[in-house]
């Protein structure tokens, strides 16, 4: 796909791609000056305001993933796709979203966390099911591989480079950066990158005017030139979209549960105060619907790319994206677009690098090996924010060795590979976080049962093929976590109901 890109194009995204680094860096430095101890690096040191937090939710929402891979199973698969990740789940993640980041916010503010499995082990009174989530919480770098992976093409592509060292100049980049920021650069890095996706959405999607000349019966026709299924709303030759129970009924329980991320449902507590989360929510809902439909680009890009071949070479689907935007605009509008496709990814890396090296060193280091830290106050910061460093550079070295793995060899798309590991761990958080917030005399056991319920009946769906879904040579995790919510909730209220209610 390197073909593609002009010289002329080449050597201005060079040029806009390292301003844009020396501007994160800008915000990194300052943020990180005001980073005394791990609380600062995950909560921040200052009050932020609601269109900062917002724009930061919207950004660390849809990441790589709602700007360069899902558009790519649209590419595949037609207008299933959109109905499935752009009108179904966004509608179950923004009433999710309205719902549970009050009671969440009320319930963090109330039991003092600084990270998801934090909260879990304070709202349980258990040292052990919090060191349990901080586990569960490396599921997450399945996640941290799919963006990598998004970023690696998008700039391999732009820039016409091997991409085994664009992918390890990102890990290098973005790592090493926030090892020092943190919240403080964080929220203002977002922000930006917010905007800046914003634009590029816009830009994205005003790209296909053209198809839509004999309006819409006129646009549909081209989709069915393509294939049988393509413009209906279920294809039955897909792996994802293949009816409705897949479609709607799995992706509403996704929905739903997709909020109980760390990087998602935490960001209302950076806000200080409680008049601001209405605008919060309002301002990070109204953009997200803008970003979420960026998938539709998907349609575009198989209308430019009928038999997915470049030059007699197949395109691959995490790179599909990456073509039709080094192929489709002028040079400036093309660094605009790899600008924010860059933005979308590392809005969602920073939050996850930052929440995961967080709930590590707090969660799971500190409580196994907080002895060794020493008694005095400020050198027991100092040695909390450096063990956070050691943990992202960890992050890091695993990070790299999925994702090249990935970039080799993936099935069908890394968008498998990390929905597999993030659904397992959302499916286990759901019980507690839900049952915590909204059911009174919740004891330990039963949601400690729910959890593990989960991450067992999500691998045993997915690897075992129990379903006459789970047998085709690439399966749908939508599936496997759907199971292990409706398995994982189903033992927590009969455990609830039936065991006795009070609060451990």
């Amino acid at each position: 796909m390197s073909s593609l890109a002009s010289s002329d194009q080449i050597v201005a995204t060079w040029i806009v791609v390292l301003l844009y680094m020396a501007v994160i860096l800008f915000f990194v430095v300052r943020g990180a000056i005001r980073v005394k101890t791990i609380s600062d690096y995950a909560l921040g040191s200052i009050s932020f305001s609601p269109l900062a937090v917002g724009l930061a939710l919207a950004a660390s929402m849809t990441s790589a993933a709602t700007f360069i891979i899902n558009p790519g199973f649209i590419a595949l698969y037609g207008l299933s796709g959109v109905l499935s990740f752009g009108i179904v789940m966004p509608l179950a993640i923004f009433v999710s979203l309205i719902v549970m980041t009050k009671r969440f916010r009320k319930s963090g503010s109330h039991v003092k966390a600084l990270t998801m499995a934090q909260w879990m082990g304070k709202m349980y009174n258990s040292s052990s099911y919090g060191i349990f989530f901080a586990f569960l919480s490396l599921l997450l770098i399945t996640f941290i591989v799919l963006i990598c992976v998004g970023l690696t093409q998008v700039l391999s592509s732009a820039l016409a480079l091997e991409p085994l060292g664009v992918l390890v100049s990102v890990i290098v980049f973005v790592f090493g950066y926030m090892m020092f920021g943190g919240a403080n650069s964080m929220v203002y890095t977002n922000a930006i990158q917010a905007t800046l996706m914003l634009i590029v959405a816009v830009v994205l999607l005003a790209s296909g005017a053209d198809l839509f000349d004999g309006g819409l019966s006129g646009f549909k026709a081209q989709l069915e030139d393509i294939g049988p299924h393509f413009a209906s709303w279920t294809n039955p030759e897909s792996f994802l979209f293949r009816d409705y129970f897949e479609i709607i009924f799995c992706q509403v329980v996704i929905g739903i549960a997709i909020v109980c991320q760390p990087h998602v449902i935490t960001k209302s507590l950076l806000l200080k105060d409680e008049q601001d989360v209405n605008r919060y929510l309002l301002i990070g809902i109204l953009v997200l619907v803008v970003f979420f439909q960026v998938v539709i680009v998907g349609l575009f890009a198989r209308l430019r790319f009928p038999d997915l071949m470049i030059s007699g070479q197949p395109i691959p689907m995490d790179g599909i994206v990456s073509a039709y935007v080094v192929s489709e605009f002028s040079v400036y509008v093309t660094i605009l677009v790899v600008l924010g496709l860059i933005s979308a990814g590392l809005s969602t890396l920073e939050g996850l690098i930052q929440s995961l090296s967080a709930s590590l060193t707090a969660d799971l280091i500190k409580p196994l090996f907080g002895k060794r830290f020493s008694a005095d106050p400020d050198r027991k910061s100092r040695q909390e924010v450096l063990v956070n460093k050691l943990v992202i550079v960890f992050l890091a070295i695993v990070s790299f060795m999925f994702s090249y793995q990935q970039l080799l060899s993936p099935n069908l798309s890394v968008g498998i590979f990390a929905q597999n590991g993030v659904y397992a761990y959302f499916s286990a958080a759901f019980v507690p976080v839900f049952f915590g917030m909204f059911i009174k005399g919740v004891r330990l056991k039963t949601v400690y049962t729910a959890s593990i319920v989960a991450v067992v009946v999500h691998f045993s769906v997915y690897y075992g093929q129990f379903m006459p879904y789970m047998k085709e040579t690439v399966n749908n995790p939508a599936i496997a976590s759907t199971m292990a919510l409706l398995m994982s909730g189903s033992v927590g209220l009969i455990m609830h109901y039936t065991g006795g209610r009070q609060h451990v």
